[in-house]
């Protein structure tokens, strides 16, 4: 019976840290696919989106630091901050894809 209940406590951990790593994968994505429209429809400039890119790419390198120094995950901490930071990112997207310049 303590093996069950061991195995199921194991289990909900190990689906708690992958539906984390899932949300952070798929809002990366989500982000990128965002940019992308702006850039394919003209509504963010060269400038805007090599600065959204840049910061993109930090916070990647970040996360990619927190989890090798956490044996491969993040501490809920560490979720918490790069749950900030794709807020902040998400924000920055919006504003430079509607803030009425547009690439010529």
């Amino acid at each position: 019976m303590k093996k069950i209940v061991l195995s199921m406590m194991l289990g909900a951990l190990l689906a708690g840290t992958s539906f984390a790593d899932d949300a952070i994968r798929d809002r990366k994505e989500n982000q990128q696919r965002r940019i992308g429209n702006g850039v394919k429809n003209g509504s963010m400039t060269a400038g805007e989106t090599t600065h959204v890119e840049k910061q993109e790419s930090h916070l990647n390198k970040e996360i990619r630091n927190d989890r090798k120094a956490n044996g491969g995950n993040l501490t809920n901490k560490e979720k918490a901050q790069v749950n900030r930071q794709q807020n902040h990112l998400s924000k920055e997207i919006y504003k430079d894809k509607h803030n009425g310049k547009v690439q010529q």
